[in-house]
């Protein structure tokens, strides 16, 4: 009964982590750009939260203005930081992508301050449990499963029948083709970013719940953990990226199930350096052979 208890834990926490790193494979299947700002977009979209429920709002206004804020803001870093460097050196992006990351904590501790700010009484998922024999299930972890299942079949459906979906595809297979055809590339690198910023609302929300408080590096570690979910799944795969997210989530809690907490974080960064020597194209990631 242990044993289930953990694993629903471990699939709850590894959803979190699938959607935020199905966001870093969509942008970096389309241009080849790890964008480490991507778990600051999930900080802000944090704070969007708590600052309307502290102030009395509606939790589901509070979701529509986290999902539309991160939409705008991940818009936004693209056409300014991203769109003037997208014929630079991939080396330039990378440095610049931090260099986004490191500006927008900056300013949400100019904002907010340091220190973690801990959501009020009012909840977004109210605090229910339902007990099944000696498993107990939380109405915030059955919410983030649904959702976060719902919201992968979605982006598989999106990407594998709609339009626009077609034109990602055929952006990722060859930018350069994809053009000649008469697709809108910025039309779609855009999109894409949308996406994955929508996403990453998501994503904050429902670890927002699962740990109620927001502080200016929340992103950082989580954007973090995400990055490794992508490459253990293979970057730039959907399956990939759903796949290293379960895996990294079960791991840690494994690792504190095992009375090992402190070394959480340790062991997700050893998974990442065992999976880039054995098999550095991770699960579900394409070998890819580059001419000189």
């Amino acid at each position: 009964m242990v044993f289930l208890q953990q694993l629903i834990n471990g699939l709850q926490l590894g959803s979190i982590y699938a959607l935020i790193a199905l966001g870093y494979s969509m942008v970096y299947g389309i241009i080849l750009l790890l964008n480490f700002a991507h778990g600051d977009i999930i900080m802000v979209g944090g704070y969007i939260v708590l600052l309307i429920i502290a102030a009395g709002i509606s939790p589901a206004v509070a979701i529509a203005a986290c999902i539309i804020g991160c939409i705008v803001l991940a818009c936004v870093i693209e056409k300014v930081a991203y769109t003037p460097l997208r014929s630079a050196p991939r080396i330039s992006l990378l440095i610049t992508a931090i260099g986004v990351s490191f500006f927008l904590e900056n300013v949400a501790q100019l904002l907010w301050g340091a220190d973690p700010r801990v959501f009020p009484a009012t909840r977004i998922i109210p605090a229910t449990s339902y007990q099944i024999g000696r498993l107990t299930i939380s109405l915030t972890t059955i919410v983030t499963l649904v959702v976060a299942i719902a919201a992968m079949v979605v982006l598989m459906l999106l990407v594998q029948k709609s339009k626009m979906g077609k034109a990602m595809r055929a952006v990722s297979e060859d930018m350069g083709a994809a053009q000649l055809m008469g697709i809108n590339l910025n039309r779609i690198i855009t999109f894409t970013f949308a996406v994955g910023a929508c996403l990453a609302a998501i994503g904050a929300i429902l670890y927002c719940c699962k740990y109620p408080q927001v502080k200016p590096t929340t992103g950082y570690i989580l954007g973090i953990k995400a990055f490794v979910a992508a490459v253990l799944g293979g970057i730039g795969s959907i399956p990939g990226a759903v796949l290293g997210g379960i895996a990294i989530g079960l791991a840690e809690v494994a690792v504190n199930a095992l009375g090992y907490s402190t070394w959480t974080d340790a062991v997700v960064f050893v998974i990442l350096i065992i999976v880039l020597l054995v098999k550095p194209t991770g699960f579900m990631g394409a070998s890819m052979n580059e001419k000189v």
